[in-house]
C-alpha cells in the first residue's frame, strides 16, 4: 500500500508531538538542574536533608515536575503513534509502549521522592528512629529514584530507536535528522544496557553521555516538528 498523502490528523499530532518533545526537555532541566542537582549532596545524607526540609516546597514541585512529565509522555506517545502508524503500525505500537513503561518510572520515582519526604518530615510514629537513620532511610528513596530512572532508560532508547527508524523510513523529516535519532537512540539502549549489568561502566563513559546526545536529536526533532511539521512529499510502503 502507498501513501502519498499526510491527513489533517498526522498534521496536528505533528505540531502536539513537537511541542511535547521540546516541553519534556523543559521539564527535565527544571527538575534536575534547577532543583535535585541543588538539593540532593550525593554521599551526605545529613546535608542533603537539611536542604530538602529547608526548601520543602522547592522538593515538591520537583515532584509535581515528574508528574507533569508522566502525563506529557502520553501526549508525546499519543501523538508520535498518530503519525508512524501508517509507516508500521506493529513498530509504531511497540515505540508507545516502551515509551510508557519509561514515563511509569518517572511516577516511581516520584513515589520515592514522597517516601524520602515522609521520613525526612519527622512524624510522631518515626520517633522510635534515630535522625541519622531515618536520613540514611530518606537517601536510599532517592537512590531509588535514579534507580527507576536507569531501568525506564533502555525502553526510552528503544521507543527513539524505532521511531527514528520509522522517521527514516518515511521521510516525514529529514533523513540525516532521524539517522542521527537512530545513531544516537541506539548509543543510548546499549550504555543503558551496559550500565545494569556493569554497574561500574559509568567510570568509563560517564553516565550523563548515556543520554545527552539522545537529548540532542529530540530537541532538533521537537523544533522541526513545530516550525516544519511533517514533508508532504513523503511517499512510503505502509507495512501492517
Amino acid at each position: 500500500m502507498t501513501i502519498d498523502t499526510i491527513d489533517e490528523s498526522q498534521c496536528k499530532a505533528a505540531s502536539a508531538a513537537g511541542f511535547a518533545l521540546l516541553f519534556a526537555i523543559a521539564i527535565v532541566v527544571i527538575a534536575n538542574f534547577g532543583i535535585s542537582f541543588r538539593l540532593i549532596v550525593p554521599g551526605n545524607a545529613a546535608e542533603t536533608a537539611h536542604n530538602i526540609m529547608a526548601n520543602e516546597t522547592l522538593f515538591r514541585i520537583n515532584i509535581a515536575c515528574n508528574l507533569i512529565y508522566v502525563a506529557n509522555a502520553g501526549v508525546l506517545l499519543a501523538a508520535l503513534y498518530v503519525i508512524l502508524k501508517p509507516v508500521n503500525r506493529n513498530l509504531a505500537l511497540v515505540a508507545a509502549f516502551c515509551r510508557l513503561v519509561y514515563a511509569l518510572m518517572w511516577a516511581v520515582t516520584a513515589l520515592n521522592m514522597l517516601g524520602a519526604l515522609r521520613l525526612m518530615g519527622g512524624g510522631a510514629y518515626l520517633s522510635v528512629f534515630e535522625a541519622d537513620r531515618l536520613q540514611a532511610l530518606a537517601s536510599l528513596h532517592l537512590r531509588a529514584s535514579y534507580d527507576a530512572y536507569y531501568v525506564g532508560l533502555p525502553f526510552w532508547g528503544l521507543a527513539s530507536s524505532v521511531c527514528s527508524y520509522l522517521l527514516f523510513k518515511s521521510r516525514y523529516v529529514p533523513r540525516a535528522l532521524s539517522a542521527f535519532g537512530v545513531i544516537t537512540s541506539a548509543w543510548c539502549l546499549i550504555c543503558a544496557f551496559t550500565f545494569l549489568v556493569f554497574p561500574h561502566s559509568n567510570e568509563t563513559v560517564d553516565a550523563s553521555w548515556f543520554d545527552s546526545p539522545m537529548l540532542i536529536f529530540e530537541m532538533a526533532l521537537g523544533l522541526w516538528l513545530v516550525f516544519k511539521g511533517l514533508r508532504p512529499s513523503a511517499v512510503i510502503h505502509a507495512a501492517h
